[in-house]
């Protein structure tokens, strides 16, 4: 199964759309945002009938920007307020907004770690408790730091990642 990682994406809305846009094109299998939406109006693009994507499962946690957090439950319920694990795709995959959030046993037997907040764009295989773990950062999509739109697409079989560039545009 390929899923979709996504960070930071701070209110770009034409960027957060072509992320989107290229997740539906790929067809992933579920999305992960590891938070600072920032506003609910930009994490409405992660609702079914705005993404697209109909019923792809969606995770999220919320980071350190996003100051609205109320509205930001209201608008996806499922948003997760510090670290998240689910089972996707045969994998264990904990995902939180920092990695120094994250205490080392929340981290023990996951497959992936997904993080955030550097806007950094990284990923390597550290072994974990005698297991290998891959550890992925999509990087920004927003690219206010870096001035590089990035999300990740993971391939949960292989345990690849490709970070891929998002246009910015004009």
């Amino acid at each position: 199964m390929r899923v979709g990682v996504i960070s930071d994406t701070h209110d770009r809305l034409p960027t957060f759309r072509r992320a989107m846009a290229m997740f539906r094109q790929v067809g992933v299998g579920a999305v992960f945002h590891a938070g600072d939406f920032v506003a609910p109006f930009a994490a409405k693009l992660l609702l079914p009938e705005v993404s697209g994507l109909g019923e792809t499962p969606v995770h999220c946690v919320l980071g350190n920007n996003d100051g609205e957090r109320a509205g930001l439950k209201a608008m996806l319920p499922q948003v997760v307020e510090g670290s998240l694990r689910v089972e996707v795709g045969g994998r264990v995959v904990v995902m939180s907004h920092f990695i120094e959030w994250l205490r080392p046993e929340e981290m023990m037997g996951a497959d992936v770690v997904i993080t955030g907040h550097t806007h950094e764009a990284g990923h390597e295989v550290v072994e974990v408790g005698g297991q290998q773990q891959l550890r992925l950062n999509p990087g920004e999509c927003c690219g206010w730091v870096t001035d590089r739109c990035t999300v990740a697409l993971l391939d949960l079989e292989t345990l690849k990642a490709d970070v891929v560039e998002v246009y910015a545009g004009p």
